[in-house]
Order: structure tokens, then sequence, then C-alpha cells
């Protein structure tokens, strides 16, 4: 584990040029002053679902700059984006595989179920990041984030989306899918958010 506090927010929107805009203008007007702010990760699927992963130092860090006016201001912009609210993922559980990605990935994949065994999956995450290292080039980085109650949210970065989806017609390598096999026995309701144009900010 990192160290670091991730915020996951995501839910439906109902115009996806206006909320890329919207969270455009976070970058522009409130970042400059939230300390402790190390990047982030977004993007809108074909369905609408809109999912932004915000990477800070600490908790703390986060806190100080939820309580900022700015971010105030620019949140009461933001929600009105979300069709139904959004919903919220706090996470202090956070690890990072190959730095995290790069910000010229093409296509992330944002994967989400609950987590039972979360301390056998610690040691299986981290094993895949070894084998992401020889048998992907295709993938950049990724983050793996559990909030409290083990809700679990993967989110890896790829070269672009027809690199990854050849990867995965091509034959598992025998130690690669036995991690991969035990890893996903470790999360239920598991589900996939294609995010086809993400956008990356480094802190």
């Amino acid at each position: 584990m990192s160290g670091m506090f991730m915020q996951i927010i995501q839910g439906k929107v109902g115009d996806a040029g206006a909320t890329m805009a919207t969270l455009e203008r976070w970058h522009q007007e409130v970042e400059p002053g939230a300390t402790g702010f190390l990047g982030s990760t977004y993007g809108i699927s074909d369905d609408g679902t809109c999912v932004i992963a915000v990477r800070f130092e600490s908790a703390e860090a986060a806190e100080r700059n939820s309580r900022r006016a700015e971010q105030s201001q620019w949140w009461a912009r933001m929600e009105r984006n979300f069709v139904d609210g959004a919903t919220f993922h706090d996470c202090d559980d956070v690890t990072m595989l190959l730095s995290g990605g790069r910000d010229d990935a093409g296509f992330v994949q944002v994967i989400q179920g609950r987590v039972h065994g979360r301390e056998r999956l610690h040691t299986l995450v981290e094993q895949s990041g070894d084998l992401l290292s020889r048998y992907r080039p295709d993938v950049v980085g990724a983050t793996v984030a559990i909030d409290a109650d083990g809700c679990f949210t993967e989110t890896v970065a790829f070269t672009s989306e027809a690199a990854a989806r050849e990867a995965e017609r091509a034959p598992r390598p025998p130690d690669a899918a036995r991690v991969i096999d035990e890893e996903m026995s470790h999360l239920d309701d598991v589900h996939y958010i294609d995010l086809r144009e993400p956008r990356f900010v480094s802190g």
C-alpha cells in the first residue's frame, strides 16, 4: 500500500460535454490551491457513467481541500451534472501498479466490486504488478483503491483500447492466469466501466 488517499466519485450524467468542461474548470480554478493533490483520472462511459478518481497524499489533505470555498463553489456546479446524484468512495487503502499510469494512455477500464479476503487480495495485487510488467505491455499502469466498506475500484490504463482487446483474446500464461483467477475470486458483484476518452492530470 502506498499511504496515499483516493476518492472515487461517480454517477450518471446528462450532458457529457458539459460535465467534462466542468471537470476541466477544476484543474484551472481549484487545483492551484489544492495542497497535497497528486493527480486524477476521469472520463465518461458510453452509457453516461462519469468516474472521477482523485489522489491526495493523505485523507487530511483531501479534507482540507473539501473545506475550501473554491471547492464548494465548484462542486455546486459539478453536482448539477449528475442525473441522480453522485456516489463517493473514500479510500485510504490504495495500491499503485507500474507507477499508476501515464498521461498518454488512450483507454481506461474501471473494475469495481466488493472485497472479501482483503489481506490475501493485497498479496495478489502486488504479484499482479510483476506479471503486468512481464506479460502486458499494453498496460501502462493501474491503481487499486478499497474503501472502509470493502468497495473495490481498480483503474487500469492501457496504451489503447485496440491493444487491450487484442491482449484479452490472447492465451494467458499459467502463472498470470492463476493470480488473476484467484484475485477475481476475492471480488463479488464485479462490473466494468470503459472510459474511451480518459483524461489524466498530475499534481
